[in-house]
């Protein structure tokens, strides 16, 4: 693989969506820093691009606090500049109303919304200097239309979206592409589907069509071609769902 003298910061690298968008962009040749809460949770995914050839660093990283932010992309820059910066954190919850303490609402919208802000702003002092970036954000189907249950959830997403269209007015002009990504749709995964067998039953799993689910590679290609796009044709908002999703 042909390296590039750039990094891309994943903040947020879960086992799913974060670590396909971490080796999708390894496997084109950036150097990745990947974070994440558990930096033992990195161990499988570093493996897995360094057995692929990719350079990858892995870090333990608290997106809500502002110092431990800014170490992670300074660190990442100083490796070789930073390009893009994929904010990949979702904290999804479902709690009715009356049950979303206090506690759970402010720790989802510190995750989920705060966090991005955090991560975003940051990103941007290292790239407007250059003139050069992009700077990904993770929305869900609640980041559009809330939901029973998704009081917490909905609030930190709609309001991660406004941060990210706020941005993107802001930081275009700069050269800098904000785009906001949605996954309207559940993505092929063990939990995913322990939840639909759990509503549906072993049958349910049984009937899922082929591709029904959303493969966290195919998510990740969407990222890549979001990259690729010539500044005269820049996306801000993409929604990404299966062919067989009602929406």
């Amino acid at each position: 693989m042909a390296k590039r003298q750039a990094t891309a910061a994943i903040i947020g690298a879960g086992d799913f969506i974060g670590a396909a968008i971490a080796r999708k962009f390894a496997a084109e040749g950036f150097t990745v820093f990947a974070g994440r809460r558990n930096a033992d949770k990195l161990k499988p995914l570093a493996a897995d691009i360094e057995a692929a050839g990719g350079e990858i660093v892995a870090r333990e990283l608290d997106a809500r606090n502002e110092e431990a932010v800014t170490g992670f992309l300074q660190a990442a820059d100083a490796d070789a500049p930073l390009e893009v910066c994929v904010f990949n954190i979702g904290a999804n919850v479902n709690f009715p109303v009356l049950e979303t303490t206090e506690r759970v609402f402010r720790k989802v919208w510190e995750l989920a919304c705060y966090a991005g802000f955090l991560s975003g702003r940051e990103a941007a002092r290292l790239m407007v200097p250059r003139g050069k970036g992009c700077i990904f954000f993770t929305g869900a189907t609640a980041s559009v239309r809330g939901g029973i249950g998704y009081t917490a959830f909905a609030g930190a997403k709609f309001g991660l979206r406004a941060v990210a269209q706020s941005m993107a007015r802001e930081l275009g002009p700069k050269n800098i592409h904000v785009a906001h990504l949605i996954i309207d749709a559940g993505v092929d995964t063990a939990f995913v589907r322990e939840r639909i067998k759990e509503r549906g039953g072993a049958e349910a799993l049984e009937n899922l069509a082929p591709d029904q689910l959303m493969n966290p590679a195919s998510v990740a290609e969407a990222y890549w071609q979001v990259y690729r796009q010539p500044r005269d044709a820049w996306t801000f908002e993409l929604d990404l769902r299966p062919y067989r999703e009602v929406w």
